[in-house]
């Protein structure tokens, strides 16, 4: 099993000074980025929506040559151009040994990337064998996350996940968890933004919380995600009473 990253860690470069005043990088997880160190294996940025995860995970995934809108290092098509210039300013400290393989999965333009792999598919068949076999948009959105997953995601790659969990069940999520166990055990290493408590259960993971503070390194169960859930399993009619009643 590969010990090294692919990805040590990330730094913005002085040049992000003269952005100080400007999205994004006015966002606190931006203006406290540092230096940051990444697992070898798995990394989780969590926190609330609009602190910044998703558009950290976009830079840094831009930056290692993914397209913005996702896909793998091959996809250059653009619906919109709706990226920041982050990526332009941030120093990666790469692994001396290359990924085999690797892909930039967004939920929110999944439908985009979709649609290219089809088209691609069309121009040069046989591209949707490495996707399961059947178009994604036949699929439904969780069966079509998941076949991404399970079908097209192999070992000793580098995979960049923007809300994975978005359309899968518990369940699911549960399977997803078990192939990402096996990935890392075949020597890949993943970078994921989440709101979910399961997947975030990933044992000795790295989690960095973004919020108002900046970025920090927190335990699992010291996450908001952990202990809101946690709360409300235990007693959802204590939860639901503080929630619903005047």
């Amino acid at each position: 099993m590969k010990t090294r990253p692919y990805l040590s860690d990330i730094s913005l470069k002085p040049s992000a000074q003269a952005q100080a005043g400007r999205f994004p990088f006015s966002l606190p997880v931006v203006r406290s980025l540092g230096h940051l160190a990444l697992h070898p294996q798995v990394t989780f940025f969590v926190g609330e929506n609009g602190s910044g995860k998703s558009t950290l995970l976009e830079a840094i995934a831009v930056a290692m040559g993914f397209n913005a809108e996702g896909g793998s290092r091959n996809f250059r098509f653009a619906t919109r151009e709706s990226h920041s210039s982050l990526h332009e300013h941030l120093r990666l400290a790469r692994g001396i040994t290359l990924p085999r393989d690797g892909f930039f999965l967004r939920a929110e333009s999944f439908f985009n990337v979709s649609t290219e792999i089809e088209r691609l598919d069309r121009d040069g068949p046989g591209l949707l064998a490495s996707y399961g076999g059947k178009a994604l948009h036949e699929q439904s959105h969780g069966e079509a996350f998941l076949s991404l997953f399970m079908e097209r995601f192999r070992g000793n790659s580098f995979y960049v996940l923007d809300e994975p969990e978005a359309a899968l069940s518990p369940q699911r999520q549960l399977a997803m968890l078990s192939r990402l166990h096996d990935l890392v055990q075949d020597g890949s290493q993943f970078l994921i933004a989440t709101h979910s408590p399961i997947l975030m259960a990933y044992p000795h993971a790295w989690i960095y919380e973004c919020g108002a503070q900046g970025i920090r390194k927190v335990a699992y169960e010291d996450t908001e995600h952990y202990r809101v859930m946690h709360d409300f399993i235990a007693n959802p009619q204590r939860m639901l009473k503080v929630l619903l009643e005047p």
